[in-house]
């Protein structure tokens, strides 16, 4: 039954990705961390093995994403060499400082971070700043690492990130959405591989993992999403675009009020 669900929590971020145009890493890892605690997995290592897992389940569907929008054209390929070095840093560094924070404290700061990302997405729009002169590289350079420190911790692609940034620095929104996909990937390996070094020594893991990363739940969600993500871009195209934003939003309230109440030990 632990592999249905996984099943059933990739199939469901694999659809509010393709309808929500954000990874499936904000839904991933509070519905891991349902399944993990319910199945009586150490309270210790749950929140790290979802993170863990969701990182490595954002390889596949990254490298999906980018290919896509590579074919449009969409992916600013000297941007993203600018940022990549320092997204993979930042993805280490902070798979490490994950490492350091006890799970319920990580629960509630991933909460912080769910509905910070629901504010955003319920009250504000990024405006495309096309025209302005890109950053120096160094500041690219910089804005990578910080996000690839951010969205390991975090378990998420960096999309709620990472489209920011590259709309404020002059790309237009289908080339922030397309190169935003390409920087996905090299924060999901380097912080996947983070997670699964750094869980290697720990000793109440349950079978079948490579230190925080759960083996057949990375296989079972990212079939599922990989599959499912079709369904919801072809909803997306059917649904009111404002209204699927703000029922991602009241989502992300749900699922992060959640684990900001359980990490500060309220449920």
């Amino acid at each position: 039954m632990l592999y249905v669900w996984f099943v059933i929590a990739g199939a469901f971020a694999g659809v509010s990705a393709g309808l929500f145009g954000v990874g499936g890493g904000m839904i991933i890892v509070p519905a891991l961390v349902w399944i993990f605690t319910a199945y009586d997995f150490s309270p210790e290592v749950v929140t790290h093995l979802a993170i863990g897992t969701s990182l490595a389940t954002i390889v596949v569907t990254s490298i999906s994403s980018l290919t896509a929008h590579n074919k449009r054209g969409g992916v600013r390929w000297e941007v993203w060499r600018k940022m990549a070095l320092g997204l993979v840093i930042g993805s280490l560094v902070g798979a490490g400082i994950a490492d350091m924070i006890d799970g319920q404290a990580l629960q509630a700061i991933i909460g912080v971070g769910a509905l910070l990302v629901a504010l955003k997405m319920l009250f504000f729009s990024n405006k495309e700043q096309v025209g302005k002169p890109l950053p120096p590289a160094g500041v690219q350079f910089g804005a990578g690492t910080g996000i690839g420190m951010a969205s390991s911790i975090f378990g998420i692609g960096g999309g709620s990130l990472t489209v920011p940034f590259l709309n404020w620095a002059g790309l237009p929104m289908k080339q922030s959405v397309g190169t935003s996909a390409a920087c996905g990937l090299p924060i999901a390996l380097a912080g996947a591989a983070g997670f699964a070094w750094f869980g290697q020594d720990v000793v109440n893991l349950p079978e079948g993992t490579i230190g925080f990363v759960h083996v057949i739940g990375f296989l079972c969600i990212s079939v599922a999403s990989f599959a499912m993500a079709k369904v919801g871009a072809k909803l997306a195209h059917v649904l009111p675009a404002l209204m699927l934003k703000r029922a991602f939003g009241v989502l992300l309230i749900f699922a992060g009020g959640q684990l900001l109440l359980s990490g500060l030990g309220v449920l």
